[in-house]
């Protein structure tokens, strides 16, 4: 099987997306390519870079592109548990936990939501501590809070707690 892959230039640094020709399989953040992807041109990634040039306009709250992120499939029900979490809102891994129907699996959510494949499309940084804190992201805390901050200024809630407001 094919797997193709573009490099896109956004606000946050450069992002690796790869697709299979049906579903977007990655969006990495500052990572190298395998030499083996193609960079034929594909639909879906193409249809990706326009949503996400979207989205960092602000011209786009939600994202409406196929996904396949590998995993298993406890991480599978976690990262499609993510993209339940509506625009500028957060949610802490205990309240995640209970979505995907473990409410003691906090830490387990934790470490699905550190693996998520897909970033910004697959929105793990609308996770926070329950504390209500900036907690680890795999694109680092600046990341985070510029795309928390991007999402809070679009939604007109950037006057809001800094931490944002749990679902």
């Amino acid at each position: 099987m094919t797997t193709f892959m573009t490099t896109v230039d956004s606000p946050v640094g450069p992002l690796l997306l790869t697709s299979d020709g049906t579903a977007l399989t990655r969006l990495l953040f500052a990572a190298e390519p395998d030499p083996s992807w193609s960079t034929d041109d594909c639909p879906v990634l193409a249809r990706a870079e326009q949503q996400l040039a979207e989205y960092f306009r602000g011209e786009r709250t939600d994202f409406d592109l196929p996904v396949d992120p590998a995993g298993t499939p406890f991480q599978v029900s976690v990262w499609l548990a993510l993209r339940d979490i509506p625009y500028a809102a957060t949610i802490n891994y205990g309240q995640l936990a209970t979505k995907v129907g473990n409410p003691r699996a906090s830490r387990a959510v934790g470490l699905a939501n550190g693996r998520n494949p897909i970033s910004i499309v697959v929105p793990c940084h609308r996770v926070i501590g329950a504390d209500g804190s900036l907690t680890g992201y795999g694109g680092g805390l600046d990341r985070k809070r510029t795309l928390l901050d991007l999402e809070r200024g679009v939604a007109g809630t950037a006057d809001s707690d800094p931490q944002l407001s749990l679902l």
